[in-house]
């Protein structure tokens, strides 16, 4: 019958069956401050009424299985479940073996019959083809199957090993055991104690083979065969043929026993642990996982240790039972139960069972629950753990085996402790960088650790120290964290001066001694630029200014100034030292604006290319604080062409690319336009003209500007946007540039009095020039059309001769009689139409318009002669009101034009006012016919039916 562990604490899980009674026994005292035992043993004494003892028990996957002494196996559902046979015929249970799942259970009696129970049946089945084999042990497939046992091994009383196939079925004609085939066995027939096989990570087809007899244990590595994807064939039939075995022999036992630990969940440790019981004592070790030779074996038996029998208190009898905990072996001797600690081998636990060993049917562990228990042959023990590992560091600290400890502290305080000891053993084998690795996260006073290092010359440790120790402190500690940064800063100087030192005194014969000493170096420089940029917060930074610049490390202290973004102190450095390379290196990696503004000036004037280069990259700065440093290089700069000149280009790019309208800017750049010493002006007069339409600079600033440097084009053109163009021609006149004087002054064609004032000031210029030379005079007089032969007599000096004008005033006065001519006919021509529009007057007395009986308004519909109308001659007519009102919808000004005019009339009595006031209304309202005038062109939009009409009228 298999019981649930559990349900033998809970009474009410079976009802009056089991009355549970717990007793606990403490163990060695040697615990935590918890003061509770690692291990105590709970066991449940059972009262329900069975006519013989246990004689085997098993338990795996939290179910137990009992066997009786009448040949009665108990399930959990209390039926007795039998043999299909008497005792009588096939004997007495003696081993029960339950697969780890709990779903396969294989019995063996005395007289070699085998039985099979699977967990889903309630019927026990005869194995036929394992008749007359007493079954030892058990190797179940390492897969682990719940419908099949699939290939498991069977160590017997003879020392043979069989393979087996168990697959339950219901049919009767049919077997449940597919095949069983011996594959291997001892030469000396000693029984098979113990069988284990395990899979191979990462090589499906390797299996390793645990083998134990009384007096041996052997060890197999090797390679299953398949045939095909049968499952009815063996795969360890050529198996043991191929391998050979390593082996380990003892002393026989009566006792002799394998127990494989569970697969283990620490990642750093992972194989599972081994202990086979023997007469000499019990033999225990590591299963390692590689190498996958066949000298594996031998490496597994080369770690071994033996735990003796003489180790335990009652020493000299044999181990009758043994069981593996995560840390610790569960040992059965004399009745006494043990629990040794395998690192040490120290006995933390021991409780005495029974005080006969016949009684005692052994420890029996669950390796998927990892729980353990003791039978006897009336009860039921269960061995409870509690925090098992938490005395395990402590031992691993005392084998100095550090890491180890550090992995099984469970707790700051312990591995505070593991750190100390680890640092102290680490100083004791003269390991000091080691040492300060591991102090480093230790709470070992600082003053001793550090004066350890300064005392022994280790300054390398001590930095390594420092280091770890500033990553362990807490951020809260503020003031810790600023002094220990600080001491390093200085500890990394001192290191760098060293090795400088050491490197300048080597001799380029000593070849390897320099590269070793320059790898130290650049490790130190290395380190040293780690600690910056992970520390630089905790550093106070004039302090550390004073400390870098105290030992003359300019690479680190811009380094630390770098790391920091103390920009402008990097570049303050380079500036000093008139690196302008360096600096501009620096210069082009800053955004703020004000360290452009702080630099500009020194930059420009010295590499003026490159930093107007990083100034057009900037998109954030105000051209209006770069002005001064601008002027400061034109200053300086002022021979230089003005498509070379840097100010100039940043000022244009400002203009042209960012779109600065700020005057300050434009005033700037043409200031920097007119003082230049080149003569040419295209630049400054395509700027004036690239801007004239919305000039942003200060108009009578440029003008100023133009004069003061004399760029006549400039300045003129500058005249013409203010329109004053005589200023403009008198400028160009006083420059003796006539010709640009003729193009202003054709430019005023559009005022022909100005046109002729400006021309007449420029042939006065060039009579005076020529010394009053008739030909120049005549020249601007046929230029401009304006002038006549008499405007420019008086220019003439008094000695000039008459005679050398004949020609054109001859030709002048031709035209004075030809526009005679033409004025007398103009005169005659306005006469006559004098004449036609006074007769034309005189018709209108006399125009009239017939309106026939039945017209209608053409507003209103209605008969035109019902009251006071209008009738143009176009034949429309319409009432006075209605046309008042159709006029007064075409505008606001309009309509209340017309009210007032309404009201004023009926107000006014008869008299000259009142027709002055009907004549005003009839000029308003009858100006134009509403149907053929602009009126009705304006009324195009609108539309013909709105919202006051009646729309029904227009349904179709």
């Amino acid at each position: 019958m298999a019981f649930s562990p559990e349900d033998f604490k809970a009474n009410a899980a079976y009802g009056s069956g089991f009355v549970a009674q717990t007793s606990t026994t403490p163990g060695i005292d040697d615990l935590e401050e918890h003061n509770l035992p690692i291990f105590r043993v709970e066991h449940v004494q059972l009262q329900f009424p069975i006519a013989s003892d246990f004689v085997a028990a098993q338990v795996a996957n939290n179910v137990i299985v009992l066997a009786l002494a009448s040949g009665r196996l108990l399930r959990i559902d209390l039926v007795d479940i039998d043999l299909p046979k008497k005792a009588s015929e096939v004997g007495s249970i003696r081993k029960l073996f339950l697969d780890p799942t709990a779903n396969h259970l294989l019995i063996s009696t005395t007289q070699g019959e085998n039985f099979y129970l699977h967990q889903s049946s309630h019927k026990v089945k005869q194995l036929p083809k394992l008749k007359g084999i007493h079954i030892e042990s058990v190797a179940w497939n390492p897969a682990l199957p719940s419908a099949s046992t699939r290939e498991i091994l069977i160590g017997s009383q003879i020392g043979a090993v069989h393979e087996i196939f168990i697959e339950p079925t219901e049919e009767a004609y049919r077997r449940d055991e597919k095949y069983v085939k011996q594959v291997y066995r001892m030469p000396d027939a000693q029984p098979i104690s113990g069988l284990f096989v395990e899979l191979i990570p990462g090589l499906p087809d390797m299996r390793r083979v645990v083998l134990t007899t009384p007096t041996k244990m052997l060890h197999f590595v090797g390679k299953i065969t398949r045939s095909g994807s049968s499952d009815a064939s063996s795969i360890f039939s050529k198996y043991f043929e191929a391998e050979t075995p390593s082996f380990q022999e003892n002393i026989g036992s009566a006792y002799s026993m394998l127990s494989i630990s569970t697969e283990s969940e620490d990642d750093v440790d992972p194989e599972r642990i081994y202990a086979w019981s023997h007469g000499a004592g019990l033999s225990f070790g590591k299963l390692f996982g590689a190498p996958v030779t066949s000298e594996l074996g031998d490496l597994v038996f080369k770690e071994s240790k033996i735990l003796p029998t003489t180790a335990l208190p009652h020493g000299g009898k044999d181990i009758t039972s043994v069981a593996l905990t995560n840390y610790h072996m569960l040992v059965m001797c004399k009745g006494v139960l043990y629990a040794v600690n395998r690192f040490d081998e120290s006995i933390v636990f021991q409780d005495v069972i029974a005080h006969d060993d016949s009684k005692i049917l052994g420890i029996r562990a669950d390796p998927k629950c990892n729980t353990f228990w003791v039978f006897t042959n009336d009860t039921i023990f269960e061995v409870v753990l509690k925090d098992e590992q938490r005395d395990v560091w402590k031992i691993m600290l005392k084998q100095n085996l550090f890491d180890a400890a550090m992995r099984f502290a469970s707790n700051l305080r312990q591995k505070d402790q593991v750190s100390i000891a680890s640092g102290d053993y680490l100083v004791s084998q003269k390991k000091y960088i080691e040492a300060a690795g591991v102090w480093g996260k230790s709470t070992k006073p600082f003053e001793e650790v550090s004066l350890v290092f300064l005392e022994n010359g280790e300054h390398a440790a001590l930095r390594k120290y420092l280091l770890t120790k500033l990553s362990s402190l807490p951020k809260t500690s503020i003031m810790q964290r600023v002094m220990v940064a600080t001491w390093l800063v200085e500890v990394f100087m001192s290191a760098l001066n060293t090795l400088d030192d050491k490197l300048s005194a080597k001799t380029e014969t000593n070849t390897d001694l320099v590269h070793n000493t320059t790898s130290q170096l650049d490790a130190v420089r290395d380190e040293y630029s780690d600690f910056v940029t992970r520390y630089k917060n905790e550093l106070d930074k004039k302090t550390t200014y004073e400390v870098i610049s105290s030992h003359g490390r300019e690479t680190e202290l811009l380094y630390f100034a770098s790391a920091i973004k103390d920009w402008n102190y990097v570049l303050n450095y380079w500036v000093q030292r008139e690196n302008w390379q360096e600096a501009l290196a620096v210069l082009k990696k800053q955004t703020e604006p004000d360290m452009f503004y702080k630099y500009a000036s020194v930059l420009i004037t010295n590499v003026s290319v490159e930093t107007v280069d990083i100034l057009t990259r900037q998109s954030n700065l105000d051209p209006n604080r770069l002005i001064p440093a601008l002027l400061m290089y034109s200053e300086k700069a002022d021979s230089v062409p003005i498509p070379e000149n840097q100010a100039i280009r940043y000022l244009a790019y400002a203009i042209d690319r960012l779109g600065n309208t700020d005057a300050a800017i434009h005033n700037t750049l043409l200031s920097l336009f007119a003082a230049s010493k080149s003569k040419d002006e295209t630049q400054l007069l395509g700027f004036l003209r690239q801007h004239e339409a919305n000039p942003h600079y200060s108009v009578d600033f440029a003008l100023r500007m133009c004069i003061k440097h004399e760029r006549v084009q400039s300045a003129v053109h500058i005249y013409t946007l203010m329109e004053k163009y005589q200023e403009a021609v008198n400028l160009a006149l006083r420059h003796g540039d006539t010709e640009l004087a003729s193009i202003l002054a054709n430019r005023t064609e559009d005022d022909p009095a100005l046109m002729k004032q400006l021309w007449l000031s420029i042939a006065k210029r060039v009579i005076k020039q020529s010394g009053g030379a008739i030909k120049p005079a005549l020249e601007v007089l046929n230029e401009c059309k304006l002038l006549k032969i008499e405007d420019l007599i008086p220019l003439f000096p008094d000695f000039v001769v008459i005679d050398d004008f004949k020609e054109q005033i001859c030709t002048a006065l031709e035209e004075y009689s030809y526009k005679i001519d033409r004025l007398k006919k103009e005169m005659d021509d306005s006469a006559k139409t004098a004449d036609n529009i006074r007769h034309d007057i005189g018709l209108l007395d006399r125009r009239y318009a017939i309106i026939e009986p039945g017209e209608r308004c053409y507003v209103c519909q209605l008969p035109l002669l019902s009251r006071q109308f209008f009738v143009f001659p176009c034949q429309h007519a319409f009432h006075t009101d209605c046309l008042a009102g159709v006029v007064k919808s075409s505008g606001v000004g309009v309509g209340r034009k017309i009210t007032d005019l309404q009201i004023e009339i009926q107000n006014a009595g008869a008299g000259v006012k009142r027709d002055k006031l009907v004549e005003e209304f009839d000029n308003l309202v009858a100006a134009a016919c509403i149907l053929c005038s602009d009126y009705a062109i304006k009324l195009i939009s609108e539309p013909f039916v709105t919202g006051a009409d009646d729309r029904t009228q227009w349904a179709v």
